[in-house]
């Protein structure tokens, strides 16, 4: 993965993430949300020519994407808890 901020102004910031899909820039984006965003989306232009963009806007995006970051860590470790939890149980 490739990171390069495109744009960052004090409420806005654009990021491209080369070598990433719609699965992690959709889950990025909503948990932008759940962290407080004002705006957030992302962009594939295309699939095989571009690099997809995320975009959150808010009063501190820097925050806002570190917290949406840390939500989905906490998202994967619940998952991966419950589906140990859950696989230990089925034989």
């Amino acid at each position: 993965m490739d990171l390069q901020i495109l744009e960052k102004k004090k409420d806005l910031w654009r990021i491209s993430v080369k070598g990433e899909n719609h699965s992690l820039l959709n889950l990025l984006r909503e948990n932008a949300w759940a962290s407080g965003a004002k705006d957030a989306s992302y962009i594939i232009e295309h699939p095989y020519l571009s690099d997809p963009k995320i975009k959150v806007k808010s009063d501190n995006p820097k925050k806002t994407l570190t917290n949406a970051i840390q939500l989905a860590i906490d998202q994967a470790t619940d998952f991966e808890r419950d589906f140990k939890r859950d696989a230990r149980s089925t034989k």
